[in-house]
């Protein structure tokens, strides 16, 4: 139980009759207040010749003393000298002894202290003085906002004791300003030989790095075997360098004028945006693997690409219960605060199929965003507020004290092994630069500059405290400064004769974490189930186990679907998804979808999920195909776009044999994470050399219901495709979708999928396909029209659900002379097969390319070059004229445009 704060009228009447209860019959009252009052027994007996009215009031000035131990846990942590560039904040008056009715004259009196170190009777002036020294020194702890008991308890267990005093031995110690001085000359040393090139210098957070090598050297303690790090740029290249070890030579010739990056496939990207990976040797021996993610500017956009990396891992090495693979990522403060997808990653850090055992997250906080002050990039008091809403820890240090960083990175990574949960280290420290390296922060912050100019190098008053205390001696200190200045010399010196050397060959993909792989090809894929293999699918699909009771609606499609099978009639395109998962199942290829109601579709087609309508036990056919299959996880994620897909995106990243899926629950709420799909799944490959092979499904079609929900902005990933970066697709059948799916898995290479996925088709009587389509064959990029003879007078050119509405139309009128073809795959145009297809109609006088988006939509300016180039003619367009919103508001109005534009098609 928690016991209430007595310093108001109303709770010293319930400590009164509590008192009363447990004086006339101890075990009245629950273990707590019998301890509770045992303590205040305890001290009034040790009082000095009290009478009775003397004992009463010292029990209230015991009760007093309980409520200045919890408001010291509460709020302390607002009279710590966090701040390296300003002294100790004034006398929190909340704390005064006065707040709580006690006075001076009380400190050499003698109290219990109730659950507050051993619970032994102390003075009111030692219980003061370790609280200010555990929660008002140099680090505040923010973890009574935590409603876990066990959690918090374990808090104050760990750090009430030791005062937040490290204990740290002279080699630990040594290691630590070892670890400064190489930060802080590697920053000088880059400002000075590379002057005016951007770097995002670490100056004045230098602390870092020691922080980071304490968590990784306590990872071996706690089985912690791999990290998958992230962090924007503002020191990744001190990070990769003293940190991760990636050599000073690589870095240096990487800012080389002449330097250009051997990339494979793409156009590279700047040295402050690029991963790494790599094995770090602890002090114990044992090595820890790191992966680095590379990230461009988009700052917290990596934090959910490197919780689905570290998702992935963890199944890789069979990580289940997420202890040995830790994520760990570090922000900024202004960007922690400010960016909405750390508050959707942090939202889901606890859900079945996010969550990767808890996350270690460093602020670290310049106190400045750009030219942004705090009181300007946020409504609360501290950067890392929004990380209460998990209940995650919150450790507040200064920067310029490197050993009570140390200690609170080690406290850190101990309770997030403990309870896997996320923990939050607040460095405070400040940005000695600008922005980059080119900026005047004078111009808008003179007043803060003017102090970071006169303030010290940590390491400078970190030395002079360990000569005070003989740690070191000058000597040793010294030698330490020459040994970094000198190995930076030498690799400077290794990196301009290597440039006077044209053959650079030898040092190509050095250092570098690409992935190579096969180009983009269209060499026909084999991706048929023979007849054996998808009867074991759609058995398993429609079995359900005897006492499991299953909605009546969703009994009677198990039974249509295998009614359908058994009879060998068609299969809609709910069924051809299921069989596409299932076959790649028992082919041995795992399957993820991850998506708002993924579960069961938002459009009720997939019901991959069922649940007993009494007890809502939970059921996932596809988990009972066969004895020997793959594992299929199916994830309902939290209403987020681009932290959800983020993750997934990571996950593809990391395990490419997996069919890796995101599915938006209408395709425009792709919008929500256009940073993703710009900055990582469109130009991973381009800039970083990173393979995914995610398929995004995004529900697009014009049903009359409005501008929103009916595009999926197919004009948008049109635009960003180039240099074979990724497959778009806007299929229209069932059996295309069969192929499709295992086609993504079958190539010897891995490129995104976006499908434009149907919804109204999932239930059109003509979108349906026979069985003899899943035995045979594979995906078809261009599918010509079976019904059209070839003196075809009018070529119709389309792609997706207006193909129905086309075919329909053309029956309806009899015009026999029409050919309608299908491109199901819009990039990577495969051109020889449309050219082929086009050449069957001779006799063709009109071209048109026919769509129900927007003329300023869709694919109409993507494809009509393409069609010209390929062709030799330019297709008409046919379809909604150009407009600022996707589609009308209006049922009505719909009907008439689309009539408009079928009969244009038809006529024009």
């Amino acid at each position: 139980m928690k016991l209430p704060a007595f310093n108001t009228p109303a709770n010293l009447e319930i400590f009164d009759s509590y008192y009363a209860r447990w004086k006339a019959a101890p075990d009245s009252v629950d273990a707590s207040w019998r301890a509770f009052f045992e303590g205040f027994e305890l001290a009034a007996g040790r009082s000095h010749g009290l009478d009775g009215s003397a004992e009463v009031d010292h029990h209230f000035a015991q009760s007093k003393v309980s409520s200045l131990i919890y408001a010291y846990r509460s709020i302390g942590h607002t009279q710590a000298h966090l701040d390296p560039l300003s002294p100790p904040p004034a006398p929190q008056p909340r704390l005064a002894l006065e707040e709580f009715g006690l006075a001076d004259s009380d400190l050499d009196t003698r109290f219990a202290a109730i659950n507050y170190l051993d619970g032994g009777v102390h003075t009111l002036r030692s219980i003061v003085e370790s609280l200010r020294e555990t929660y008002c020194g140099v680090i505040g702890y923010e973890y009574m906002h935590m409603q876990d008991v066990e959690a918090r308890r374990w808090v104050q267990h760990r750090i009430e004791p030791i005062r937040s005093r490290s204990s740290f031995q002279r080699d630990t110690q040594l290691r630590v300003l070892h670890k400064l001085y190489a930060a802080e000359m590697f920053e000088r040393f880059l400002h000075t030989r590379y002057a005016g090139q951007k770097r995002f210098s670490l100056e004045g957070a230098e602390t870092l790095i020691p922080m980071l090598d304490a968590i990784i050297d306590h990872c071996p303690t706690l089985d912690i075997r791999e990290i998958v790090m992230g962090m924007a740029h503002r020191g990744r290249l001190n990070v990769l360098a003293n940190t991760l070890g990636k050599s000073h030579d690589f870095i240096f010739e990487e800012f080389s004028e002449n330097y250009i990056p051997n990339t494979v496939a793409g156009d590279g990207d700047v040295k402050y945006h690029l991963g790494y990976e790599t094995k770090v040797k602890t002090t114990t021996g044992a090595e820890i693997e790191i992966r680095l993610a590379a990230n461009p500017s988009h700052l917290e956009a990596v934090d959910a690409v490197v919780q689905g990396k570290a998702r992935a891992r963890q199944r890789i090495i069979g990580d289940l219960d997420r202890r040995r693979v830790l994520p760990l990522l570090i922000h900024g403060d202004a960007a922690f605060a400010g960016q909405g997808i750390v508050a959707e990653t942090l939202n889901y850090s606890q859900l079945p199929g996010y969550r990767t055992g808890g996350t270690v997250h460093v602020i670290v906080n310049n106190q400045i965003g750009f030219t942004t002050s705090p009181d300007e990039a946020r409504s609360s008091r501290y950067c890392t507020d929004i990380a209460k809403m998990i209940e995650a820890p919150i450790f507040h240090v200064n920067g310029d004290h490197p050993l009570e960083v140390a200690l609170v990175a080690h406290i850190a990574l101990e309770f997030r092994a403990r309870f896997q949960r996320d923990v939050v280290i607040d460095m405070y420290c400040y940005r000695k630069h600008g922005h980059n390296e080119t900026d005047e922060p004078m111009f808008t912050q003179p007043v803060l500059y003017q102090k970071i100019a006169k303030h010290p190098p940590t390491s400078q008053t970190f030395a002079r405290r360990l000569l005070a205390e003989k740690i070191i001696t000058e000597a040793e200190d010294k030698r330490a400064q020459e040994e970094h200045q000198t190995a930076l010399e030498q690799a400077l010196e290794r990196v301009k004769k290597a440039e006077e050397n044209p053959d650079r060959s030898a040092r190509k993909f050095r250092e570098s974490n690409a992935v190579f792989q096969p180009s983009f090809n269209f060499q026909p894929v084999d991706t048929s189930a023979g007849r054996d293999q998808l009867e074991t699918v759609a058995r398993g699909l429609t079995r359900i186990p005897r006492d499991f009771k299953i909605n009546p609606k969703i009994k009677r499609l198990f039974e249509s679907r295998w009614k359908a099978f058994q009879d060998g009639e068609p299969i809609d395109w709910g069924f051809a998804e299921a069989l596409a998962f299932g076959t790649l199942l028992l082919d041995g290829t795992p399957v993820r979808l991850s998506g708002q109601d993924s579960e069961r579709g938002t459009f009720s087609h997939r019901h991959s999920v069922l649940y007993d309508l009494e007890t809502r036990a939970r059921y996932v056919p596809l988990m009972h195909l066969a004895e020997q299959q793959e594992r299929f996880c199916v994830y309902n994620s939290t209403l987020s776009e681009a932290g959800v897909l983020g993750f997934d995106f990571g996950y593809s990243l990391d395990y490419p044999k997996m069919l890796c899926i995101w599915e938006a629950q209408f395709g425009d709420f792709g919008n929500g994470a256009q940073v993703i799909i710009d900055q990582f799944i469109a130009s991973s490959e381009s800039k970083w050399q990173r393979v995914s092979g995610i398929v995004l499904l995004l529900p697009h079609g014009y049903e009359g219901q409005g501008p929103e929900h009916s595009s999926a902005r197919l004009e948008r990933f049109l635009q960003l495709c180039a240099e074979d970066n990724m497959q778009v697709c806007n299929v229209t059948t069932p059996a295309q979708i069969f192929h499709l799916l295992r086609r993504q898995m079958k190539r010897e290479f891995r490129k995104p999928l976006v499908i434009m996925s149907p919804k109204s088709l999932l239930r059109h009587k003509a979108a349906v396909s026979p069985w003899s389509e899943l035995t045979s064959g594979g995906f078809q990029e261009i599918l010509d029209d079976p019904a059209a003879h070839t003196d075809a007078k009018r070529l119709v050119l389309c792609s997706g659900k207006v193909y129905y509405d086309l075919v329909e139309e053309r029956t309806r009128r009899g015009a026999t002379d029409t050919a309608i073809v299908r491109i199901e795959q819009l990039y990577p145009l495969h051109a020889d097969l449309l050219r082929s297809v086009v050449a069957r109609y001779r006799s063709v006088e009109k071209a048109i390319w026919c769509q129900e988006e927007s003329q300023n939509m869709g694919a109409w300016s993507f494809i009509a070059p393409l069609v010209e180039q390929i062709t030799g003619r330019r297709p008409l367009y046919v379809g909604r004229e150009a407009s600022a919103s996707p589609a009308v508001g209006s049922l009505a109005i719909h009907k008439i445009e689309l009539a408009q534009f079928l009969e244009s098609t038809f006529t024009v």
